[in-house]
Order: C-alpha cells, then sequence, then structure tokens
C-alpha cells in the first residue's frame, strides 16, 4: 500500500455554470517533494466552506487510484487526471471495502485514523462539469475515505501506507455508505456503527432517526 499523488489546493472562484460563481478548493493539484501534515491538513491545502469541509474528521480526503480505471470506462469522453476527485491523497491497494472506520494508519511520519466516506455535494458537479456524477458517484460505492490527524509530521509521494491498528468492530467504509444509503434495513451493521469512536456525531445521528423509523 502506497501513496501515489499527494496534492492540495486553496480555495478559488470558479463558474459553475450560466454565470453561477462558487468557492471552491476541489480543484488539487499534485505536490513534489515533502510536504508537512497539520493537525487539520497538508500543508499548501484548504476548505472552502468548513461547515461541511475539513476540520477534524475531514483533515485529509484519500481517493483509491485503482478506482479511476473504472470511472475512465464510465466516462470516456472525460480527460482525468491526478486528484480529479479533489483528493489530497491518491493511494492505491487500499479500498473502501477493506478499510474499517478507525482503523489507524501511518504514512511518512504522521499518523492517522479512518473516520469516515465522503458523501458527494454539488461542487463534485462542477469539477466533472456535469450533475449525475453526484448519483453515480453514490452508486458506485467508490466513496473514498476521510482521515483525521493523530500525529503531525510529513510525508510525499511513493510513502508506505502502514496499518497501526485495526478497529476490533470491522465495520468498512464501504458499508457506511452502503447502510446509509441503499441497505437501511441493515440494523445490525447501524447498531454496531453506533459504537465506532472515530465515527463522526453527524454519522451516529443519522443511524439513530433510521433506526427510530
Amino acid at each position: 500500500m502506497k501513496v501515489k499523488y499527494v496534492s492540495v489546493g486553496l480555495p478559488q472562484i470558479v463558474d459553475a455554470g450560466n454565470e453561477n460563481f462558487v468557492t471552491t478548493a476541489i480543484f488539487k493539484k499534485p505536490v513534489d517533494g515533502t510536504v508537512r501534515v497539520g493537525e487539520l491538513n497538508i500543508e499548501g491545502d484548504g476548505q472552502a466552506d468548513l461547515r461541511v469541509h475539513g476540520g477534524p474528521t475531514k483533515a485529509v480526503y484519500c481517493y483509491p487510484s485503482e478506482h479511476y480505471e473504472f470511472w475512465a470506462k464510465e466516462m470516456p469522453d472525460h480527460a482525468f487526471e491526478p486528484a480529479n476527485f479533489g483528493e489530497n491523497l491518491t493511494t492505491e491497494g487500499l479500498l473502501e471495502s477493506d478499510l474499517f472506520i478507525g482503523d489507524r494508519l501511518r504514512v511518512g511520519t504522521a499518523e492517522f485514523v479512518v473516520t469516515e466516506p465522503r458523501m458527494p455535494c454539488y461542487k463534485l458537479g462542477v469539477r466533472f462539469g456535469r450533475k449525475d456524477i453526484i448519483r453515480r458517484f453514490l452508486q458506485s460505492l467508490r466513496s473514498g475515505f476521510y482521515l483525521g490527524v493523530q500525529k503531525t509530521g510529513e510525508l510525499q509521494a511513493g510513502d508506505t501506507i502502514e496499518f497501526v491498528s485495526r478497529d476490533a468492530t470491522q465495520i468498512s467504509v464501504r458499508d457506511i455508505v452502503r447502510i446509509f444509503a441503499f441497505e437501511r434495513d441493515d440494523h445490525e451493521t447501524m447498531e454496531k456503527a453506533l459504537e465506532l469512536d472515530s465515527l463522526p456525531e453527524s454519522w451516529k445521528s443519522s443511524f439513530r432517526e433510521l433506526l427510530a423509523r
């Protein structure tokens, strides 16, 4: 398991179509060399709307490079490039189905905890220039995953990704998307998800509401 690309980007104003201008940091570019990982993000990176992006549970966004082949077939007219999904780390060998919420990872000298999947918003549509990517992204279960920073440090492209520890509950990133969006009758997995210390309260609140129904 390793990091193929490290990408960063600061908020910028872009035309979302029909002269509808929005501020977004989804347009990220790979950087060379070592970068510093702080408590809330990677050096040189930023988020436009801190209400829904960034923060302790969304400090670093990762997306598996393996998914790019799938998307290239789905959208052959799109010119894909690194960080096309706005990810900070484009990874290799680490998929949502194999990664548990609460797993701890080491990359370079920094350590992270897996916190949650990425839910698509309209800015993904801005990045791709098509609204249907939001629905297709969710249906694909290829969400990528967010990391919280447990130990600040440095990392760079090519670094190995190591497991420091695995969460005993074994609820995968993919499981969270699955039970939230598609299999809401899987109450057993929802109940287990409520026990996850690393899963943000916003997710737990949603699952409590679903269970209450």
